[in-house]
């Protein structure tokens, strides 16, 4: 092989060959160590050769028998130069516009050459910044197909703005939907009259199984232990039957999920049916898709939305039970007397609570300050057999708080509700909600390391009042919202005291901090043009 390839070199590279060596290149053929591999087209080459030679044999003929040897003078040997300069050219011509095609890449068989090799020989060659946008894509791709077990389905165009945009495409569709009969769909089916003629009709109740959903979201000063008898306590304070288990869970931080579905399983049966039931905005649908997921169900994923009443009907659920036993995801309970239910949508997101809640403590003076919660809430301390008091407020952080007198708080509410008192959103939305009505309250405790008591205010949250005494609050709020008196869910307050006068959040503040430059520009430019008037 290196013989050939020498050969081949001199053959591109030999410049005005002498007429012995055209000549015998044209009358012999070319020796067997001659061959050109397999890369080359060979018999195009040697036929570029041949013909180069004959062109030039046909010159030298004409020009015998003139002289000895067959040239007259040396002008004419000159002349054989030239010639073999043409043939220079024809060579490097051919050379440069066909024998290039004649170089094809090596095939299978070919030393290590596999049909594997030349696919990837052939495939396009990208730059370094597109192949890592196609492998950042491709990623994404896989993500979004395998995500929680899901294939892709079609959805409607409320479930789709309601997963992606987290609100309802058409609210005036909204309120043409019937609303969910619970009682006549649900509860007839739950509970089944049991008896005979002789005796009274009882209505036998299906076993319950408690389960507080979105604990993460809880002070993590709250010991699962204590969470736990907390829950049962106010379920029993609430009236509710005997319970097969409480189960304390966060579907987002994957807590407790895996003991609770081993307990449902074992209790359901192989035939039995779990009906998931609850408040609007509970977190149903989204535990039941951690249990697919958990299972590896092949079910398609429900829509998840932090807006109530996401569900509409009665959607029975395969795959996570198992054997013939069914569960049902259910629409979320109405409960007017809830706070969220006032709002709008952007007003929801504000009060909606999406991270750990963190305490914020104010003392307070009897007769003489009292705390407003956004233009919802209003906390006045009337009398008290100590001087000050500690209540902490637990609510979103997108709320903003005041602390001021109680003198002037009839004032600030009227100023700045829809302002710098948000939610609501907009001083045209306060007469929309309403006035606030005053409810009392006398609450006790019996020393200040620890919170006494907590005002609950239904979907919104809960003051925890910390005294060592008794104390007559005042709590002012929207007519027909829950006000509970419970015991304290956190026992700490906040390690530090706020300071009196207005606690923003950041948006706020900054939507506030821009109205004012507007009205301050607004104001000087009037100034200007009273003077300018003034001074024409």
């Amino acid at each position: 092989m290196p013989m050939a390839q020498s050969a081949l070199a001199a053959a591109f590279s030999c410049r005005a060959p002498t007429p012995t060596s055209l000549a015998s290149t044209r009358t012999q053929p070319p020796l067997p160590w001659m061959n050109p591999p397999r890369l080359i087209n060979s018999s195009l080459i040697w036929k570029n050769l041949e013909m180069g030679s004959k062109g030039i044999s046909k010159k030298w003929k004409k020009s015998e028998g003139e002289g000895e040897g067959g040239v007259k003078n040396e002008d004419e040997w000159w002349g054989m130069e030239e010639l073999g300069d043409e043939f220079e050219e024809i060579e490097k011509d051919e050379i440069l516009n066909r024998e290039l095609e004649g170089f094809a890449p090596a095939g299978i068989g070919y030393g290590n050459v596999t049909e594997e090799y030349l696919n990837k020989v052939k495939r396009e060659r990208v730059s370094k910044a597109e192949r890592k946008a196609k492998a950042r894509e491709a990623a994404a791709a896989a993500k979004r197909g395998s995500k929680e077990g899901e294939t892709s389905i079609t959805v409607c165009a409320r479930c789709h703005s309601l997963r992606h945009y987290g609100q309802v495409k058409n609210h005036n569709a909204e309120n043409l939907i019937p609303d969910f009969d619970f009682d006549r769909l649900i509860a007839a089916r739950l509970m089944k009259p049991t008896g005979n003629a002789d005796s009274s009709v009882v209505l036998r109740l299906p076993k319950l199984v408690l389960v507080a959903t979105k604990v993460d979201l809880l002070p993590s000063q709250i010991s699962p232990t204590r969470l736990d008898r907390w829950v049962r306590n106010r379920a029993k304070a609430n009236g509710a039957p005997k319970l097969s288990g409480v189960y304390l869970v966060s579907a987002r931080k994957d807590l407790g999920v895996r003991n609770l579905l081993s307990f449902i399983k074992e209790l359901a049966g192989p035939r039995g049916n779990v009906w998931v039931i609850g408040a609007q905005n509970a977190g149903k649908s989204t535990l039941i898709n951690v249990f697919a997921k958990k299972e590896g169900s092949k079910i398609s994923k429900l829509t998840e939305a932090a807006v109530p009443g996401t569900t509409l009907g009665i959607l029975r659920i395969g795959g996570i039970l198992p054997a013939k036993a069914k569960m049902y995801d259910t629409p979320g309970l109405l409960h007017p007397y809830l706070m969220s239910m006032r709002l709008n949508r952007d007003e929801q997101k504000m009060a909606e609570i999406r991270k750990e809640l963190q305490p914020r403590t104010y003392r307070i003076k009897a007769s003489w300050q009292s705390i407003h919660v956004g233009a919802l809430v209003r906390l006045d301390l009337n009398q008290a057999s100590v001087e000050t008091i500690y209540v902490t407020v637990w609510a979103s952080s997108n709320i903003s708080l005041h602390l001021g007198k109680v003198e002037n708080a009839d004032e600030i509410w009227k100023k700045h509700a829809g302002i710098r008192l948000q939610p609501p959103i907009g001083s045209d939305r306060v007469p929309e909600l309403g006035e606030l009505e005053q409810k009392e309250y006398k609450v006790s405790g019996i020393t200040w390391d620890v919170n006494g008591v907590d005002i609950a205010i239904a979907g919104l949250g809960w003051f925890s009042v910390c005294l060592k005494g008794e104390a007559t609050l005042a709590l002012w709020t929207l007519d027909g919202i829950e006000i509970t008196v419970r015991e304290p869910l956190a026992l700490d307050r906040a390690p530090f005291l706020e300071r009196p006068g207005f606690l923003l959040p950041k948006a706020i503040s900054d939507a506030v901090g821009s109205q004012t430059k507007l009205e301050a520009e607004k104001r000087k430019k009037e100034a200007q043009d009273s003077l300018s008037e003034v001074a024409a």
